[in-house]
């Protein structure tokens, strides 16, 4: 019955409306993105000063520690509307992300270049090709929480890439395929390997890595002659790893993630199989830059995310009905706790036919 419904609902559902209600939505505006962008960034750089020349453990360093974790994590996610933006456009704006956020963070955009657009391919998106999903809800709820600890030591992992194996890579002919392929992805599937051509905007990837390398060269040589406080090194840290394991949390309710096999998912299933939390103001602290409009951003992956929450009140508005709205989750909570049942349930049936 479940699978009939289903069925119905993508047969139904209105595409061609969808597309004709929201077709005035589809142009980014840049002072937008520049003033969003700025302003975070900004206040980010801003707290993150602040949060060394305070007290440890006061009341100041701890408030301006999570205003420096939320302002950087808005900051970075524009790393996926990057991976959107007509190819050729906002050039200037990519120079100045990856100088003042990319860089600094180990995620210059040439890492989500590519990757991220095949994720949006029908024949890509829910396969074994795709590097941005994987199956959490047909799986043990285990691999929920051992996703969400790997952000523990991804920073140290992100150093370690571009601080040492981009030099030796380059010494290591052989290395080198296998740190492109293995090694040069911001993805959740392990299993992912990065094709060659796998690059959209950032034709000057290689300048990007050099820099990234020289930064994190740059500072640890400051910080062993005694020119930076290693104290600058643990605050780096504990900022990113609060803010992977922020976007991990993100990450997991971004989709249903129920699919299993290499069939080709149509549009309408891949919007039916991700989620929108409208929520309220909060909820774009762990789901910024439109993020909350995930489902409604698979329907229409070109929009900007400053016109997402309006084309998603204009759907639910004109058009309602159960195949604009099941995607929906009321918050956070709710929706990792429908993950983690629907998991735990997918792991007692495969345990019962085993």
């Amino acid at each position: 019955m479940a699978a009939d419904s289903d069925n119905t609902t993508q047969a139904s559902f209105p595409l061609y409306e969808a597309r004709a209600l929201v077709r005035d939505l589809m142009t980014p505006d840049p002072r937008i993105y520049w003033l969003d962008f700025l302003f975070h960034i900004t206040l980010g750089w801003a707290a993150f000063v602040t949060t060394l020349h305070t007290s440890l453990f006061s009341i100041w360093q701890i408030l301006s520690y999570w205003v420096a974790v939320f302002a950087f994590y808005r900051a970075a996610i524009f790393i996926h509307e990057l991976v959107h933006l007509e190819r050729g456009t906002f050039k200037l704006f990519r120079l100045v992300w990856n100088l003042f956020c990319g860089i600094p963070f180990m995620i210059p955009s040439f890492t989500y270049d590519g990757v991220h657009y095949d994720h949006h391919k029908p024949a890509v998106y829910g396969t074994a090709e795709d590097g941005e999903y994987l199956p959490f809800a047909t799986r043990h709820p285990a691999g929920l929480i051992g996703y969400v600890l790997l952000s523990l030591i991804l920073p140290l992992l992100l150093v370690v890439r571009f601080l040492l194996l981009t030099p030796i890579s380059y010494l290591i002919p052989p290395l080198r395929k296998v740190v492109w392929e293995r090694a040069s992805s911001l993805t959740i599937n392990p299993a992912y390997i990065r094709k060659k051509d796998a690059v959209r905007n950032d034709r000057y990837w290689r300048m990007q890595e050099l820099a990234t390398f020289l930064f994190a060269a740059a500072v640890v040589a400051s910080v062993i002659l005694g020119k930076l406080s290693w104290q600058v090194l643990a605050l780096w840290y504990a900022i990113a790893v609060a803010v992977f394991l922020l976007n991990s949390l993100r990450t997991l309710v971004a989709h249903a993630y129920r699919h299993e096999n290499d069939r080709n998912l149509t549009l309408v299933e891949q919007y039916l199989d991700s989620v929108n939390v409208p929520g309220n103001f909060f909820t774009g602290l762990w789901a910024p830059v439109g993020l909350r409009y995930h489902a409604t951003h698979h329907l229409f992956m070109s929009m900007p995310y400053h016109n997402l929450g309006k084309a998603y009140r204009r759907l639910a508005q004109q058009l309602g009905g159960d195949g604009i709205l099941q995607t929906n989750r009321s918050g956070l909570w709710s929706a990792l706790k429908q993950i983690w049942r629907e998991a735990a349930v997918a792991s007692i049936r495969k345990n019962t036919q085993g």
